[in-house]
Parts: C-alpha cells; structure tokens; sequence
C-alpha cells in the first residue's frame, strides 16, 4: 500500500472543500440574507431553486454540468479565453460543480440564522444612526456566526462526500480531478481492499467528527439563556 497513492485524492479534496466552501460563505450570504429579509413574491421560488440539489439526482445535475461546461456550452467559450476547449474534466470544473451541488448546505443555515435575528436588533441599530452596511457588519452578521459555523461545516463535509456529481463532471484523472470518493470506488473495482478500508474508516470517522460538532453546536444555539 503506498501512502502517496492515498494521499494525493486526499489532498485533492480537502483542497477542493476548503476553495468550495470559501466561495460559497462570500457568495451564499447575499442570497441568504435576500431569502431571509426580501419581501418578494419570487422569494420561495428562488429558495426552491436553491434547495433543488437536496432532491435532485446528483447524477442529473451532473449531466446538465457536463453540458454546459463542455466544448459546447458556456464552458467550452470560457476556457476557449485561454486557449483550452472544456471545463469539463478539470479541477476548475470540480470547483463549479461543487459551488452549485453545496450550495443549499451554505444557504438554508444562513437563511435560518439570518432570520432568527428578527427585526429589533436592526431597528434598534437604525435608531443609533447605523448604515445598512453597518447593520448588517456589526449586528447581523455576528449574531448569525452559528449559522456561518454550521454552513461551513456542512458544506465542506458534504463536499468531502461528493461522489455522482465529480463523477460525471470530472471523471477518474490522478492529481487532478481523482478526489477521495473516486479513489475509493476505483479501489474497490480494483479489488484493493486495504487502500479502500483506509479511505472508507477514514470517512466514517470524518462523518462522526461532523455529526458530533454540528450536534454541539446546535445544542449551544438552543441552550435557554440564565
């Protein structure tokens, strides 16, 4: 059994996770506050389409990635800029296909945490002569944090575990797109029973760290004030 072999779609996709989740704390939290404040009629709408990767086949959603980010699509114009024809098949494609497949694991946390706040705390802020800026950065936000916790959390653990969707948009390619549940189903087709029960007891011991501290956190939310 070689380390390295393990490693490297490790590596790949705590790299991945790390990058998925950054972009999706800057991007999620404008959608999530519009979610939670917005009067508009289109608002459960807009939360539908946000939240339809919690029901829709990851294989489905990988198909449609694959076309758009193919030589056909909007991806193959975008990498074209530099001369390359595909997103598809490419750790920047990975990234995408992460961004849209996480992104109700950012949002919904962020919507929840966005509208436990109420109105009074921003009222009250807007009373002492706060800009909406200043609202938002110095009441909203840190009142949120265990939102923000258990978005990043979940996000970056249910990016760990991504399996139909890297599948299909990203393929089998060592250091570049092989990510760790990748390895495992290559492990296994293989017949190398060792490297796949390293990675398969390392995941199962990743999702009971998750489970554990999401479970505290929420539990520390929920503790009645003295």
């Amino acid at each position: 059994m070689s380390f390295g072999d393990i490693w490297t779609p490790v590596s790949l996709t705590l790299t991945l996770a790390a990058i998925n989740t950054l972009i999706l704390l800057v991007i999620g939290t404008p959608i999530a506050w519009w979610l939670a404040r917005s009067k508009s009629r289109y608002r459960e709408l807009v939360g539908a389409v946000v939240a339809m990767p919690l029901v829709l086949p990851p294989t489905v959603l990988g198909f449609y990635l694959l076309i758009a980010l193919g030589p056909n699509g909007p991806g193959g114009w975008i990498a074209g800029l530099w001369g390359g024809r595909t997103l598809a098949f490419s750790f920047t494609g990975l990234v995408i296909g992460s961004f849209f497949y996480s992104l109700p694991f950012m949002v919904q946390p962020l919507r929840n945490g966005f509208a436990a706040i109420g109105n009074d705390p921003l009222e009250v802020a807007s009373s002492l002569g706060a800009s909406n800026w200043q609202r938002f950065w110095h009441v909203a936000l840190p009142l949120a944090r265990p939102g923000y916790i258990t978005g990043a959390v979940m996000t970056f653990a249910h990016t760990v575990g991504e399996f139909g969707v890297v599948l299909m948009i990203g393929g089998n390619i060592p250091g570049q797109t092989k990510v760790i549940a990748i390895a495992l189903y290559d492990y296994v087709e293989r017949l190398q029973w060792g490297e796949a029960h390293v990675i398969a007891l390392g995941m199962v011991i990743f999702a009971f760290v998750v489970i554990a501290v999401t479970l505290i956190i929420d539990r520390r939310i929920n503790v009645p004030m003295p």
